[in-house]
């Protein structure tokens, strides 16, 4: 399977559109990360602890756009892209996305 977040392959053709391929996650903080994060807050710097759960985060939501892929027997995935938005307080919604299609 081929990922990419351009428009077209080099070197391949695509065939047909199979229509887009999603895949998401919904993560949620946890006390313990809280805490650490709050104490971040007062001296600054990166909270590794957030970055790990958003890394996490989007290699799941890319995981389940591969298999949403795989499912449309598609060869590709192009113009991926991923997105967040909040779902509730402390909860975020991850969305991978693109266009499924099949190649020469």
């Amino acid at each position: 399977m081929i990922f990419t977040n351009t428009e077209t392959i080099p070197g391949r053709e695509i065939t047909e559109i199979l229509g887009i391929a999603r895949g998401s996650t919904v993560r949620a903080r946890n006390i313990g990360r809280d805490i650490f994060a709050g104490l971040k807050n007062i001296v600054g710097g990166e909270i590794e602890e957030y970055t790990k759960l958003q890394a996490q985060s989007r290699e799941q939501a890319l995981q389940r756009l591969e298999e949403d892929a795989i499912k449309m027997e598609a060869d590709a995935v192009i113009n991926i892209r991923l997105t967040t938005s909040m779902v509730t307080q402390g909860a975020a919604e991850i969305l991978a996305y693109g266009t499924a299609v099949k190649l020469k």
